[in-house]
């Protein structure tokens, strides 16, 4: 048996991607989730938990060599009071009672890392490493938090690492694929002022960056996963439309995403109509190497 990481919440798109990466590297993977338990699916095993509350599935983190936790209620949703309640309660649990169960462990995880959010700059053109001022907002009030409660405690034998994530690129699912729907009825025209940033990155590299997390001891604290050449909106959305071979399209005023967002789309519209200029400057240090930097040659390979 190869050594085992446990992703906490990793049913979704960046879970699953990971664990197939992980699984083809020779490392056991452990699921946990809300749904079913005790099933393989894939070479991946799942365990139910509730992300709240210590049980049986915390025996899955004795002597695990990682945990990854991708926990958290999804921000594509309307910002009612009670979906912000639970966006940052699912997230402020979920470093709990991980925390609880690394904590109670004879071997303890050699380390614990979250997926966070570069959302935690708010809303700017200006450039941001991971030293940049926070931005202002709902957002980057959650992000602080979830931030502050994660390194709250510390671990005398496991490694805390912190990804503020990135605009990640995939097929079969994840950010690119309601963008390319509108590509395809030719609704992708730039959105509002198309001058909001979009730090994009390949999963392909997302994933080879949470490897080097798991492997390597130098990886500590808090970096930027995300793309070394973000771009506008404006620029992101003609070279999608070129990657699919559409011409050009009337762009979409602010007052139309708002009422689109809401009205159809179900969800809020200031995650078209902001971005953040974010490069990874501590993943550049540390000398990883980007395999994906040229945004037209990554879209035309995700669509093709």
């Amino acid at each position: 048996m190869g050594k085992k990481i446990v992703l906490a919440g990793g049913s979704g798109f960046l879970g699953q991607s990971l664990a197939q990466f992980l699984i083809k590297r020779n490392y056991d993977v452990v699921v946990l989730t809300r749904g079913a338990a005790s099933t393989t699916r894939d070479g991946v095993r799942y365990a139910h938990w509730d992300g709240v509350n210590l049980g049986e599935w915390a025996t899955e983190i004795e002597g695990c060599e990682s945990i990854v936790n991708f926990t958290g209620k999804s921000v594509n949703c309307i910002y009612t009071k009670a979906n912000k309640e639970e966006i940052l309660s699912s997230r402020l649990n979920s470093v709990k009672v991980l925390r609880d169960a690394i904590h109670q462990c004879s071997e303890p995880p050699q380390s614990f890392i979250q997926a966070g959010s570069l959302a935690i700059f708010g809303d700017t053109k200006q450039e941001c490493d991971e030293e940049a001022p926070h931005g202002t907002g709902f957002s980057v009030d959650v992000c602080k938090q979830w931030e502050d409660e994660f390194f709250r405690v510390s671990f005398p034998h496991t490694r805390q690492v912190l990804l503020r994530i990135g605009f990640v690129l995939g097929k079969n699912g994840g950010a690119l694929e309601p963008l390319k729907t509108l590509v395809k009825f030719n609704l992708g025209g730039t959105v509002g002022s198309g001058k909001q940033y979009i730090s994009w990155l390949h999963i392909d590299d997302l994933n080879h960056m949470f490897l080097e997390a798991i492997e390597q001891d130098q990886y500590d604290g808090i970096y930027n996963a995300t793309g070394p050449t973000p771009v506008t909106n404006k620029t992101f959305m003609k070279t999608l439309r070129d990657a699919m071979g559409k011409g050009w399209t009337p762009p979409a005023p602010t007052p139309f995403v708002w009422l689109g967002a809401y009205i159809f789309m179900r969800t809020e519209p200031s995650l078209a109509l902001t971005g953040r200029n974010c490069i990874p400057k501590k993943f550049l240090d540390a000398g990883f190497e980007f395999k994906y930097t040229d945004l037209g040659t990554t879209l035309s390979e995700l669509v093709s």
